[in-house]
């Protein structure tokens, strides 16, 4: 039987002037931390003046990427062999050990496809490397569908191998 444990972390916000919410983050919490029923009290001081607020959450997401992300706007073209073709889409943000992509909707992406990513070069890169695109393999591990209706697109998490 696992045993709760009070977990006191320090807490870093971000607060745009004039904003109604605000982003938190919850440092050096161990990897597959579940936080649930959270309460938080935020401490902070304007012109001098002390504000006091107590937030309850009813679930937390944690953190848990290893690598930093570095937020690109590169066009990607995306192997689908369940579909037999090719989907062009545009990474969102890139790191070390996957990338996060927008796809339009009709592309047949499911959580645990194999996919195959080409990076197109220019053709001054592509003369120097000796390819005209980078090709990477990678395990889908996310497939969001939040802005389906806004932009026609899902947002697809690919973990490379």
């Amino acid at each position: 039987m696992l045993k709760e444990q009070p977990i006191k972390k320090s807490i870093t916000a971000t607060i745009c002037k004039g904003a109604k919410s605000f982003l938190y983050k919850i440092n050096n919490l161990p990897k597959c931390t579940k936080l649930s029923n959270l309460t938080l009290t935020i401490k902070l001081s304007i012109d001098g003046i002390l504000f006091l607020r107590e937030i309850k959450t009813m679930e937390t997401l944690v953190e848990q990427r290893k690598d930093s992300r570095n937020t690109v706007s590169w066009p990607v073209s995306v192997w689908v062999p369940e579909a037999n073709r090719f989907f062009n889409g545009r990474s969102c943000n890139i790191s070390k050990t996957g990338v996060f992509i927008t796809l339009p909707v009709t592309a047949p992406v499911r959580l645990g496809h194999i996919v195959e990513l080409n990076f197109p070069r220019t053709e001054a890169l592509a003369k120097e490397k000796g390819q005209f695109a980078r090709i990477k393999t990678g395990k889908v591990v996310r497939v969001d569908r939040k802005n389906l209706l806004e932009s026609a697109e899902i947002g697809v998490g690919i973990a490379f191998q």
